[in-house]
Order: C-alpha cells, then sequence, then structure tokens
C-alpha cells in the first residue's frame, strides 16, 4: 500500500469519526424529541406481538390497536399515581425514619466508643441518610414521567408504528433494494430485536412480580414501587438489579433491623440470579449476552445522550446495534467485541471442526 493510500484509509477514518461525533452532538440537541420517539419505539415493540395475537383472533387491527392503548395508558396514570403517592408518603415519614435509623446504629456507635471512634447522630444521618433511599429511584422514575407528559404525542407515535408493523419488513428490503426479499439478514434482525424485547419485557414483569410480593411478605414499605422499580431496572443487567436492590434494603434496614435487610438482600440476589441466569437464557437462547464492561458504558453513554430514559434502555439500545452487527458480515467484529462469551458467537461448524482438529492432534 502507498503512501498516498495510507493517507486516503487515515482520512477516511477521521471523516467516520467526525460524521458519527455530528450524529451524536445532533441526536443530543434533539433529546427532547427524540426521547419520545425512542420510548414510543420500544413500547411498540413490545405490543406487536399482542397485536398480532389479537388480529389471529379475528379481532380487527384497529380494534387491537385501541384495546392496547386503553391499557398503555391506564397503566401510565397508575404508575404516575403510585410514584405520587409513594413521594409524598415517604417525605410525611422520613422524620420516624431518621430516628428509627439512630436506633438501629445505636449498637454500632456503642462498639466504636470502646475504641475510641466518637460519631455523633448528625454524623450517621450525614452519611446515611434515609431521603437517599428514594430519592435515587424516583428521581429516574420522574424523569421518565416528565416524557410521559408528552402522552398524547407518544400514544399517536405508537399507533401510527403499530399500523406501519405489518409492512415494515416489506418497506426494509426495498429500501434495500432487495424486492425479491433474499436479504435473510432483516428478517433476522427484526426477529432477533423483537424476540429479545419482548421476552427481556416478561422477564422483568416477573422479577417485579417476584420482588414486590416478597417484599410485602417481608413486610418492606412501598413494596409495590419497589416491586416497579426492580421491573423497570431489570432492563439493566447485573448493575441495575443493584441499583434496584439498594433502596429497598436501606429501608427494610431501617424499619426491621439487620435481619430483615438480609433477608431483603436475599429475596434480590435470588430473584436475579433464578430470572437472570436460569430463565432469562432458556427462553432468550446463547450469544445475545454483553460483556459487563459495556453495559456499564452503555449506561453511561446512553445516559449522558438520552437521559435518564437512556439510562434504562441503554442495554435495549445497545442489544440493538450488536444484533444489527451480528447481521452484516463487515460489523461482526465489532459484535464480538461487545459480547459476553466469544464461543457463543462461533458457529456450531466451526466449534465441531476445532474440536476434530483437538482429537486428531
Amino acid at each position: 500500500m502507498t503512501r498516498f493510500e495510507n493517507q486516503g484509509v487515515a482520512l477516511k477514518g477521521f471523516a467516520i469519526m467526525a460524521f458519527i461525533v455530528v450524529i451524536l452532538a445532533g441526536i443530543k440537541a434533539a433529546s427532547p424529541i427524540v426521547v419520545p420517539f425512542v420510548l414510543s419505539a420500544f413500547i411498540a415493540v413490545i405490543c406487536n406481538p399482542a397485536i398480532n395475537g389479537m388480529t389471529r383472533l379475528r379481532i380487527p387491527r384497529l380494534l387491537a390497536v385501541m384495546l392496547m392503548m386503553i391499557v398503555i395508558v391506564l397503566m401510565g396514570l397508575w404508575l404516575a399515581s403510585l410514584v405520587g403517592s409513594s413521594i409524598n408518603e415517604f417525605s410525611r415519614q422520613l422524620p420516624v425514619y431518621r430516628g428509627q435509623l439512630v436506633e438501629q446504629f445505636a449498637w454500632i456507635l456503642t462498639k466504636l466508643r470502646t475504641f475510641n471512634i466518637d460519631l455523633s447522630r448528625e454524623q450517621i444521618l450525614a452519611y446515611f441518610d434515609p431521603g437517599a433511599a428514594l430519592s435515587m429511584t424516583t428521581n429516574m422514575l420522574s424523569s421518565v414521567g416528565g416524557v410521559m407528559a408528552n402522552l398524547f404525542l407518544i400514544i399517536l407515535t405508537i399507533v401510527f408504528m403499530l399500523f406501519e408493523a405489518e409492512d415494515l419488513p416489506k418497506k426494509l428490503h426495498f429500501a434495500l433494494d432487495d424486492p425479491d426479499m433474499r436479504l435473510k439478514q432483516i428478517d433476522k434482525f427484526l426477529h432477533s430485536v423483537n424476540q429479545y424485547m419482548v421476552i427481556k419485557t416478561l422477564v422483568s414483569l416477573g422479577t417485579g412480580l417476584i420482588v414486590g410480593i416478597g417484599l410485602a411478605i417481608i413486610g418492606v414499605d412501598y413494596a409495590l414501587l419497589w416491586g416497579v422499580v426492580a421491573f423497570l431496572f431489570n432492563y439493566i443487567p447485573n448493575i441495575g438489579s443493584i441499583i434496584a436492590a439498594i433502596p429497598a434494603v436501606l429501608l427494610a434496614f431501617i424499619q426491621m433491623g439487620p435481619a430483615a435487610a438480609g433477608g431483603t438482600a436475599l429475596l434480590y440476589f435470588g430473584t436475579n440470579m433464578v430470572m437472570g441466569n436460569v430463565v432469562e437464557p432458556r427462553y432468550m437462547g446463547r450469544g445475545l449476552g454483553l460483556s459487563t464492561l459495556v453495559v456499564f458504558l452503555s449506561l453511561i453513554f446512553w445516559g449522558w445522550l438520552l437521559g435518564s430514559v437512556g439510562m434504562l434502555l441503554s442495554v435495549p439500545l445497545t442489544m440493538i446495534v450488536k444484533i444489527a452487527l451480528e447481521s452484516s458480515q463487515s460489523g461482526r467484529w465489532l459484535a464480538i467485541l461487545l459480547a459476553d462469551n466469544v464461543d457463543d458467537l462461533v458457529p456450531e461448524t466451526s466449534k465441531e471442526n476445532v474440536l476434530e482438529e483437538q482429537q486428531e492432534s
């Protein structure tokens, strides 16, 4: 390769990087419009299988879409009411929680004094503020609620997306100059995205139900709210379950002491172990995982780009990028870098060849 060709490759790389920066800057500047659209698209993807199921039962598609919209509106209003009432109730109970927190730490303070470490009540409240148990999660839920303030726009966008869903694969084939629909990568990409979102939503719903019921049995306040938080944060593997567990564990410790806090932590750990390592891989299949580093970086990146909604949808958005890269031969190398386990991306035939070579040697 000549010097001029090397310069051309370098200039092309810089140009691509500049295009990406410009596009990201445009998305961030237009986030008030982009965020409701992204949220609408994910809700539409999740709802589309239910719409198709109703149409197979000979329910007109228009009626099926209207019924689904009624369900979404009712769920949105219920979530807003739940978060608002929980915040108001917690604000009223905050002085009581502060007193309970000092009582729970009394034995620790006594033990520390034997080592000449003297901590005051104000220092304990400064390091372990009960208000932080709720503010960390309600701030994110409130941001999502702020996006849902454009409920009318979101509902209209979802309705039009659901009506267009039937013709979307055909339009993509024609747009990519494939009228005979020979490019199976397009169908594979659409199917994989739809499968991931639906299964992830069902697993998250199961996680939220188990956590909510378990916390109600233990006796932790606002069990329903923590169940909703567990449902939403389950879209963020590894990190999300930890973030969702912190306020509930802290509140259980304040209310009932270390034993209840340990039981709450065990509930979250057991639920996420079973749902994340047994149920989800059973129905999701292998090869769709992201490395822990990629999950963490995607949380930061999408959170910076799209705010709190971007943090909640960081892993689904990254998964869509990864699925698209896997469907393309030129982008498969980047999908391998994003994957959690390289072996899941290796075709079975290649694995068999490797085993045969090892046996022969």
